[in-house]
């Protein structure tokens, strides 16, 4: 038995390390791996189930490989079944791309769903053959033959009984408790900052020294100042990252060659200098990720009831910017059967009779953290050499909310009801209450910007768009959004981020 990859943290090493009669004193990587493979012979399959914390790994058990992903998924973990039947797999794709068995291809039929969601939803890839080990799920094989099993599924089972207030006791204390796992003593992490109550809170529960945060010269898009009045309130040193357009556009191909998947979340880019300017300063980095899933944090669940049934026929995640209609005029292949929605009628068959807020929170954990906030968050630390730990992504954390009532998560004036009423125990109300923001960036004015978005029009003119699309028709996509519709600008982006990976992947190397 052996363990052949594993990336991620384990939070409750200190219990299992008791459980499983383990050395404590072990390095941090050591006693992870020591876990795995004891977890993995007293408890078999069930392993995942006793580990708290952020996890993908494969173990080798004479001719079986048994490959798991963490229950948010995190981590990624992939597979590619070769021509002569044998696995090819990693926590990255370029893990096993120069294996002389792999056959690098592109998974054209993906670019439907891409154009709809921004980004790779579900088991498959951009590259044919390649797929994901779904979170939640594990994957065995062995004498040729894939299985493949889900161990857990969110679910939501609203408790009535309780008050807000007492919600909001139950998460302070469990998030304190996981406070205490996040890092150990000798660590030192830091902490990113916006101004809203998701990362403020994590960082007044925790005891980094110094925060982060990303700031434009644009006014309007630059939350620092008040991220920073938040530092200076609870007396934690502040770092602000200017991301100026230079900057952001610069390092466009860098930051979708190390995603590996097309994205066009916009907010990725940003990202990505901020991990590679974090990275100079500290090696661990919280970040509150999982939250607005959670505990109702979109402003569109406010909208949850007026959706109703109709959810089904149209709610695949948090984006969806191109109709059917629409793709098939910019498209030079498309497939009329296959479609965004048909990847969650399966979830919606399973949540019948819940109330169409936790419907649409069920898919977001499902689909959109997977596919773009978990992709971007491990891909783009990875690249820059920084370990992001998210304390709100958790079991117990998720336990709450799962037994949380939607009134608790969302009303009609507010969202997040019950998380910010615990935030409100640490931070100031200004804070806990804050409206939500979001990851804003100023992209809307950059691409209309001749200074900045030469990449853009020389790709919408290539012989690399002339494969896909009607050259013609993104150009007059373009051209109106600079001149009539500046919202026409996410399709703009997104069909542009997937040129640049292509370039990346299938042009440069």
């Amino acid at each position: 038995m052996e363990l052949m990859t594993y990336r991620g943290h384990i939070r409750n090493w200190q219990e299992l390390c008791q459980t499983l009669e383990l050395d404590e004193t072990l390095s941090r990587r050591e006693r992870e791996e020591a876990i795995l493979l004891a977890g993995y012979e007293k408890w078999g399959y069930e392993l995942p189930k006793h580990i708290y914390g952020m996890f993908a790994f494969a173990i080798k058990d004479g001719d079986k490989l048994y490959l798991v992903r963490d229950q948010f998924g995190t981590k990624p973990m992939y597979y590619y079944v070769t021509d002569k039947n044998t696995l090819l797999y990693g926590t990255m794709i370029r893990d096993f791309m120069d294996d002389p068995d792999f056959h690098k291809e592109l998974n054209r039929d993906m670019l439907q769903i891409y154009l709809s969601l921004t980004y790779a939803a579900g088991e498959n890839t951009f590259f044919k053959g390649v797929k994901k080990v779904m979170p939640g799920h594990y994957v065995v094989f062995e004498n040729g033959q894939l299985t493949i099993t889900r161990y857990w599924n969110p679910e939501f089972h609203p408790d009535k009984e309780k008050t807000l207030d007492a919600w909001a006791d139950e998460i302070y204390s469990t998030v304190a408790d996981i406070f205490k796992q996040v890092k150990t003593p000798d660590e030192e992490a830091g902490s990113f900052l916006s101004s809203g109550v998701d990362s403020s809170f994590v960082m007044a529960m925790s005891d980094v020294k110094t925060t982060y945060s990303c700031g434009y010269d644009d006014q309007r898009f630059d939350e620092s100042p008040l991220a920073k009045v938040t530092a200076d309130q609870f007396g934690r040193g502040f770092s602000r990252c200017l991301i100026t357009p230079e900057r952001y556009f610069d390092v466009v191909p860098f930051t979708m060659y190390n995603m590996e998947q097309p994205l066009g979340d916009a907010s990725a880019i940003s990202f990505t200098i901020a991990c590679l300017e974090t990275a100079k300063d500290v090696k661990i980095c919280y970040s509150g990720e999982g939250a607005d899933e959670f505990f109702g944090g979109y402003n569109m669940y406010r909208n949850a009831e007026r959706y109703g049934d109709n959810l089904r026929n149209f709610y695949v995640g948090n984006t969806n910017i191109m109709k059917e209609d629409d793709k098939k005029k910019i498209l030079k292949y498309y497939k009329e059967d296959y479609l965004p929605i048909n990847l969650v009628q399966k979830d919606y068959d399973e949540m019948e009779g819940l109330d169409p807020l936790s419907k649409m929170s069920l898919i977001d954990i499902k689909v959109w953290l997977d596919g773009d906030i978990y992709l971007n968050v491990d891909k783009m630390s990875t690249a820059a050499g920084l370990e992001i730990r998210m304390p709100l992504t958790d079991l117990r954390v998720f336990d709450i909310a799962s037994r949380l009532p939607s009134c608790y998560k969302v009303n009609d004036t507010q969202n997040k009801v019950a998380l910010r009423t615990a935030a409100a125990k640490v931070l100031p109300e200004e804070v806990a209450f804050r409206k939500k923001l979001g990851f804003i960036v100023p992209i809307r004015m950059w691409l209309a910007d001749d200074r900045y978005n030469g990449d853009v029009k020389r790709l919408f003119n290539s012989d690399i768009a002339e494969e896909f699309f009607d050259v013609q028709a993104i150009n007059q996509i373009f051209d109106d959004y600079v001149n009539v519709n500046s919202d026409l600008w996410r399709i703009v982006w997104t069909i542009y981020v997937f040129l640049v990976w292509y370039e990346e992947y299938f042009v440069k190397r």
